[in-house]
């Protein structure tokens, strides 16, 4: 048996940051030898991911990267099982790696997609860097959901890193900043659909003609029925959430889509994510 000394386990725990003592175990594994020992170390990550699989990962944290002219975004969801580990530098290390991967990379339709790439200029992939992490730090670790888009995007990410915003418009943007005004009054108020269009359209057209009917039985001369109808229409958009329909949170005296039209912007779509939804 190799003698293990004391100065080859804290030079094993410095190459790895694991706790001196799963450093010690590998190195009389490997009989001594540092880079055996090392890979020893990292095939940890399997036993540490079959241990821990029922776990629930109910914390966690979102990343966001864009382009500095809004013309394209991306955005992470890495689910965790502590707060500590939630906010932690090795976790931020790892979601900001994949979230510019992402959106410097070929692009990815799935987590596994993703962290098969390895970002340029690193001589590890991204599911190394994953496994490393899960080694280290000892909790069940899951990539949730990506998401890449086109712009014009502004995206928000809240203090508490739990919820993320991406809004995508199209237009020519003559204020870009309204982009990441209107992610976070999407992060705050909490919009389900982005346009009217988005919605059931024959849930729609049941309500205008239940406004048509009762305006109608009021007496109303048609030829202004339908203005009516339009204007009680807007509320309709309200109540079902709909974000163009909504008064602004920064300007409550517009509309989202006023705001968005006076910017020379039009509403596309949202991505609202909360850490553990669906």
């Amino acid at each position: 048996m190799a003698d293990i000394t004391a100065a080859a386990v804290k030079a094993l725990r410095d190459r790895t940051d694991l706790p001196m003592m799963e450093c010690k175990k590998a190195l009389v594994a490997a009989e001594g030898d540092a880079e055996k020992a090392i890979e020893i170390l990292k095939e940890q990550f399997k036993k540490i991911e079959d241990k821990r699989a029922d776990n629930a990962t109910e914390e966690g944290r979102i990343f966001f990267a864009s382009r500095d002219d809004g013309s394209e975004a991306a955005m992470v969801e890495i689910q965790c099982e502590s707060p500590p580990v939630a906010t932690g530098e090795a976790l931020k290390a790892l979601g900001t790696a994949m979230a510019t991967q992402l959106l410097n990379g070929p692009g990815a339709d799935t987590p596994q997609e993703l962290l098969g790439q390895t970002p340029e200029g690193s001589d590890d992939s991204l599911q190394r860097m994953y496994e490393d992490f899960v080694n280290k730090i000892r909790e069940k670790t899951v990539v949730n959901r990506i998401c890449r888009l086109p712009g014009p995007i502004g995206g928000y990410v809240h203090h508490d890193f739990k919820t993320g915003v991406m809004f995508q418009a199209k237009g020519e943007a003559k204020s870009p900043e309204i982009l990441r005004d209107v992610a976070m009054h999407v992060a705050a108020l909490q919009p389900t659909v982005c346009t009217p269009e988005d919605l059931d359209p024959v849930a729609v057209q049941e309500e205008r003609d239940r406004l048509t009917e009762e305006a109608r039985a009021t007496g109303k001369p048609e030829n202004i029925i339908d203005k009516i109808v339009d204007g009680r229409m807007k509320n309709f958009y309200v109540e079902q959430g709909v974000l163009a329909a909504q008064a602004f949170a920064k300007d409550d005296t517009k509309s989202v889509a006023k705001a968005l039209s006076d910017a020379g912007l039009e509403a596309v779509s949202f991505c609202r994510w909360q850490v553990g939804g669906a």
